[in-house]
């Protein structure tokens, strides 16, 4: 059974087909007579995240161009239409060479053409909703897929009876991070998304004059993107701060599992891998994402209980650590926290996409 997993561009959109696609290699690997054997290959762009990550995982990776649309203007629109018909091009090509027998695709601009394409081929499509908003590609392909995983259930409504609740699929190792009572250094994780986010390195960096006091204390593990890193890299260096700064974390379940508390983005995948992992979060939703859908995802995870949220129009470096030090003196808040973060978590979710794309693989 051949499954293409349509899938690139950025973390948010790569993890959660690895999930599900490490959930049916494991399947097919047990070998116990009633799971078929899967052959499972990747499609993204030629970005090189995908290309990092994919093979790391041990599956293959095509790759075609694409270009997304939404959200810019002028020249740059121009160019990313022009684009277009050397991704249908391509994305014709790839299926054609491959015949997949189900297309799991996670959104974003090199979904919309794969996708639209195998449906008008008759190929069964299975599209994952992380956000709890959805957002314009699958919105747009809501009315050709066969069904629809979404991870919040008021994420259905594009989908009518297509939808299927299951959850975010986040790969196992975050659902083994155990509670973890905060002792000194104080363990602050903070994560801009896979790309890094400059307005939190800047607001980080304008934060640290003023956690001078809590050097010694205060342990903190940054990842930048490529852009900022050796910036942020030398700012902690010269402030004295005990601090682990990478462009992009490979281990992310074992940072995690080694923070007390986390500074993050709220891409869909951000958030199911803290609720997976149990672990506190002050969440800055990115305000360009499309349809505002980060900060639906953080309102989801405030109104739990789970996080608290800046808006990054307010994030200042005096709100910031002073939100990051009212948290250091309340371990009790962030035990709380960290409960209901977990509670909101779906440790089937890849269970729940895989069993939905076998039946797909098994009947058409």
């Amino acid at each position: 059974m051949r499954i293409l997993m349509v899938a690139g561009g950025t973390g948010g959109h790569i993890f959660p087909a690895l999930a599900v696609a490490e959930e049916l290699r494991t399947r097919s690997e047990r070998g116990d007579g009633n799971a078929p054997r899967y052959e499972i290959e990747f499609l993204g762009t030629r970005r090189p995240l995908e290309a990092k990550l994919i093979p790391a995982a041990g599956f293959p990776l095509r790759t075609i161009a694409a270009a997304g649309l939404k959200g810019i203007g002028g020249w740059r629109k121009l160019h990313n239409l022009l684009v277009l018909p050397r991704t249908a091009v391509e994305a014709a090509a790839v299926l054609r060479e491959f015949q997949p027998h189900v297309v799991v695709g996670v959104g974003g601009y090199v979904a919309g053409p794969v996708m639209l394409e195998a449906a008008l081929l008759d190929i069964p499509t299975v599209l994952i909703e992380p956000n709890a908003r959805p957002g314009f590609t699958n919105r747009v392909l809501a009315p050709v897929v066969r069904a629809a995983a979404v991870g919040f259930e008021q994420a259905a409504w594009p989908y009518g009876k297509k939808a299927h609740l299951t959850g975010h699929p986040v790969r196992h190792a975050f659902f083994e991070i155990s509670p973890r009572p905060p002792t000194l250094p104080f363990s602050l994780l903070i994560v801009g998304g896979s790309q890094g986010s400059r307005a939190i390195n800047q607001a980080v960096v304008g934060s640290l004059p003023l956690l001078r006091s809590d050097v010694g204390r205060i342990r903190i593990v940054h990842q930048t993107g490529e852009p900022d890193y050796n910036d942020i890299r030398k700012a902690y260096q010269e402030q004295g701060f005990l601090a682990e700064v990478d462009a992009f974390i490979m281990d992310m379940p074992r940072a995690l599992e080694q923070a007390d508390l986390v500074v993050s983005r709220a891409g869909a995948t951000a958030v199911a891998e803290l609720s997976a992992a149990g672990r506190a979060a002050l969440l800055i939703p990115f305000p360009g994402a499309t349809d505002q859908h980060q900060l639906e995802n953080a309102r989801a995870m405030e109104g739990a209980g789970a996080a608290r949220v800046i808006v990054q129009s307010e994030l200042k470096p005096e709100r910031l650590v002073g939100e990051i030090r009212e948290l250091m003196a309340s371990p009790a808040t962030l035990a709380r926290m960290g409960t209901c973060a977990r509670a909101l978590a779906r440790p089937d979710a890849a269970v729940r996409i895989a069993d939905l794309v076998e039946a797909f693989a098994r009947n058409g």
